[in-house]
């Protein structure tokens, strides 16, 4: 019978276009004897490891090899861009005295014949002040004196922003639409006027994505660089 090639096993420098030498052997020889390093860092003779162990070692450290090579590729084709990105802004601002963009400097350039473009979108990086645990006991205030049957929709969204697994994380894209509800309750208020006065600004990220169409008047279609979304 056959064995089973797995799709990972086949990855190869033309399967991801890139140029990557072989990775160094994970193989210790002593004296004629070839070990492994085990997790505990004790060295294990090869031929006491279980096949399937052995392959599951290379098809990591293969994949692996592929991925670190992959990882600096992008980081150089971000950093060449947002190079070329700048030249180009700073040639209008010589030009006309200011830069392109809006006042958060988000700013898409496209290609002449409009079926390629690129966006740059600038994001503020946030982190939350202790007046969050405030505002978190200002609304469980709320929900208790609401009831259990009263509000669910607020109390599933409540319990969704401050659902986090570890202390300090939160969800940020539930909790603005908290502050969108219209609630009259003056500890609701003070509550939601707590999270604004926590929210804190801590810098800025660039964010590039490209687009392309088969003509002027087709749809967009985003040029994926996710791997989790390919």
């Amino acid at each position: 019978m056959n064995a089973t090639v797995s799709p990972l096993m086949m990855i190869d420098a033309d399967t991801i276009g890139v140029s990557i030498p072989q990775a160094a052997s994970p193989v210790i020889e002593l004296e004629g004897k070839s070990y492994l390093r085990d997790a505990k860092g004790a060295l294990m003779p090869v031929e006491t490891i279980k096949a399937q162990h052995r392959l599951e070692d290379e098809t990591v450290r293969k994949v692996m090899h592929f991925a670190r090579a992959l990882s600096e590729q992008i980081a150089r084709f971000k950093a060449h861009t947002f190079e070329d990105l700048n030249a180009f802004q700073s040639l209008l601002e010589q030009e006309y005295g200011a830069r392109a963009g809006g006042a958060k400097g988000n700013v898409t350039f496209q290609s002449f014949d409009g079926t390629m473009k690129v966006q740059v979108q600038i994001a503020d990086q946030i982190s939350f002040g202790p007046e969050l645990q405030q505002a978190k006991k200002l609304v469980d205030e709320c929900l208790v004196e609401w009831g259990s049957q009263s509000h669910e929709a607020i109390r599933a969204l409540v319990n969704r922003v401050f659902s986090v697994e570890k202390e300090g994380q939160i969800n940020r894209a539930e909790l603005f639409s908290l502050l969108r509800l219209d609630i009259a309750d003056e500890r609701w208020l003070r509550g939601m006027a707590a999270i604004r006065d926590a929210i804190r600004i801590t810098g800025t990220k660039a964010y590039v994505r490209f687009y392309e169409r088969a003509a002027p008047d087709a749809p967009w279609r985003h040029i994926n660089l996710d791997l989790a979304a390919a």
